[in-house]
């Protein structure tokens, strides 16, 4: 129900009951004015546009406290969205008088003081999802990030690194006891955490798989804590007897975590980055050479044996086949490429007959 009347004093009320029945009024010193307010909230509540307005008097850091308590999301995906929504100049201010103009512009200061362009994205993202929800929490009318433009991304085959045959030789015999890790994400392509939450019973040599239900996520010991694996990435990964048996001299007893720092605690994201860093020194490799690269080498193999993208995605524990294309597609030979190999295998069967 909406109405417009005159108090005494001239002035003009209008006022509405939103679709929970409470009511919102303003006042106005014509009626004229009164009503346009009235129609464009009618308006609004028709086309589902409508906003509580003292809803989006919150501040940002107001809103996404209550937007990240909904989600249910694992610890690092938590963990990169307070990064992402705390880097905002905003913080402080009400959610409803953040515009277009002061998103574009954190993203263009993010991009002066150097922030790689794919951490400016994903920041970005995260920025995007606390909007849209705020919208659909009737929070604010509209989301002022939709149309914000980030910096372009290089591609991905001029900046993923791929270890050659003899690098990861080198990498090895520069590992010490730390090798059965690097092995395990080279050579069976686990994640960090992956690797680090391995047990004993997680191989099966009767079969040649190692099974991944784990996962050890944090950067230290006091936020170390053992999880699921990321959606979807639950699998069995098939490797060679080889490396079955060498993770197997590693420890003892079914419920033993394969691998340790040498202070018995379980490896986490800064302590395994150590290491990492201490081999890649020794070897003399770039700084963007990371333990993920380990993970992509065995990926770019598979693909260069002739493997098929979901088999390549199986093996990576990817919950879609997009995500693998996504990330590899260059390493695929194009169609092409293909024309151009069996045509060439059909010439020089022509010339022998």
């Amino acid at each position: 129900m909406a109405s417009i009347k005159q108090r005494a004093d001239g002035v003009w009320r209008a006022r509405y009951r939103d679709q929970n029945g409470k009511e919102h009024a303003k006042h106005a010193p014509t009626k004229k004015l009164a009503q346009k307010w009235l129609d464009e909230q009618t308006a609004a509540m028709v086309t589902g546009q409508w906003a509580d307005p003292s809803a989006g008097r919150a501040t940002w850091d107001e809103w996404v406290s209550r937007w990240l308590a909904m989600q249910v999301w694992a610890g690092g995906t938590v963990t990169a969205a307070t990064t992402a929504v705390e880097s905002v100049p905003w913080r402080q201010k009400a959610i409803r008088d953040v515009k277009a103009g002061d998103v574009q512009t954190w993203v263009t200061k993010e991009a002066e003081r150097g922030l790689a362009a794919s951490t400016i994205r994903t920041r970005l993202n995260y920025v995007q999802m606390a909007f849209r929800a705020a919208v659909d929490n009737q929070v604010i009318a509209r989301s002022p990030a939709v149309r914000v433009k980030t910096p372009r991304q290089r591609k991905r085959e001029a900046t993923m690194k791929i270890l050659t045959a003899e690098q990861v030789s080198a990498v090895l015999e520069a590992s010490g006891d730390f090798r059965p890790f690097v092995e395990v994400c080279v050579f069976a392509g686990l994640r960090l955490g992956e690797a680090a939450g391995l047990q004993h019973g997680d191989l099966h040599r009767d079969v040649n798989t190692i099974s991944v239900h784990r996962q050890v996520q944090g950067s230290s010991i006091p936020t170390t804590k053992i999880t699921p694996p990321k959606a979807g990435s639950e699998r069995d990964v098939f490797v060679p007897a080889e490396l079955i048996d060498m993770l197997s001299s590693t420890t003892s007893g079914l419920d033993q975590f394969l691998f340790r720092t040498p202070m018995g605690h379980l490896y986490n994201r800064n302590s395994a980055g150590e290491r990492w860093r201490s081999i890649r020194r020794q070897v003399g490799l770039g700084d963007d050479v990371t333990l993920h690269t380990l993970r992509h080498t065995f990926a770019s193999n598979l693909i260069a044996s002739g493997c098929d993208v979901v088999t390549v995605q199986r093996a990576l524990g990817h919950s879609q086949p997009s995500i693998t294309l996504n990330v590899y597609s260059h390493l695929w030979p194009s169609a092409e490429d293909k024309t151009r190999t069996a045509t060439s295998a059909f010439m020089k069967q022509v010339s022998a007959i």
